[in-house]
């Protein structure tokens, strides 16, 4: 008999710390940013950090884009180093600023990645034209960023990320500078998009909604040094089948307070589907 091998994790974090060097010559010193955290994000799965300020939610997020390297631990990517999955361009990667380059098109925009890595002009107007669809902007391919919404700058920025069909999605609070109207049409785009792509996400925010909507499971982090001191499962069906109606459901509710309760610290054991680490 024999059995199928398990698929390696979309991201595997094991044992990481990070420390910064601060100040110079009598005043040098040094920041612990973030202490031994242990995380696994399954394939597909879309999972949310959240956490006060300067917890080292994005610096995590730098260190799996390989941005940035741990001071100590392992990082891996689909089995990979951060570096190398770099290098394979295994993820896109999506800020809370689109970003864009003004004199582009958003078409030209969303073709960059695959112009610099040589794909051919047919090629990327093709993958350009799915990804306009995909986000609901067919009809503005040939506008330029200065001409668009905060709301549609930020959809080609996602759909730029997915350029080049990447297994990950790496988002550091990409609806944050987004009026609360928009944010929430963008995050019912996003989960359609996952829906359909499949992709693994990792998403930093500071929204407990937010997080709680979205996501498979929210991890919450403590104040600096950042680790994780819980990690809550949203049982709220499957990422891409999500839309507006939940966010009035008694479950949806229940998991806003598991989240928030594990953010003001209250011991794990009073918290219905909360792990700690």
């Amino acid at each position: 008999m024999t059995t199928e091998p398990l698929a390696k994790p979309a991201v595997l974090v094991e044992g990481v710390g990070k420390t910064f060097d601060v100040g110079r010559g009598r005043s040098a010193g040094t920041v612990v940013a973030l202490d031994d955290i242990q995380l696994s994000v399954a394939t597909g799965e879309f999972v949310s950090l959240i956490g006060p300020s300067g917890c080292g939610k994005s610096t995590l997020l730098r260190l799996i884009a390989d941005l940035d390297q741990p001071s100590v631990g392992d990082i891996r990517v689909f089995g990979k180093t951060a570096r190398q999955a770099r290098i394979d361009q295994d993820y896109g990667i999506a800020f809370q600023q689109a970003g864009l380059l003004p004199w582009r098109s958003v078409a030209a925009n969303i073709e960059l990645p695959l112009e610099l890595h040589g794909i051919g002009r047919e090629a990327r107007q093709k993958r350009s034209a799915e990804l306009l669809a995909l986000v609901g902007l067919s009809d503005f391919a040939d506008r330029f960023p200065d001409q668009l919404s905060g709301g549609m700058q930020q959809r080609v920025a996602i759909a730029r990320s997915l350029a080049e069909s990447p297994e990950l999605l790496l988002m550091d609070e990409p609806f944050g500078a987004l009026d609360e109207m928009t944010r929430e049409r963008m995050q019912g785009e996003l989960v359609r998009i996952c829906g359909e792509t499949g992709a693994a996400v990792v998403f930093v925010t500071h929204s407990i909604p937010e997080a709680v909507f979205l996501s498979d499971r929210v991890v919450v982090m403590s104040p600096r040094p950042g680790r994780i001191v819980g990690i809550v499962d949203v049982a709220l069906g499957r990422t891409g089948d999500r839309d507006d109606d939940l966010r009035e459901a008694s479950t949806f509710f229940a998991s806003v307070k598991a989240v928030r309760e594990a953010l003001h610290g209250i011991p794990a054991a009073a918290i219905t589907g909360v792990e700690t680490r």
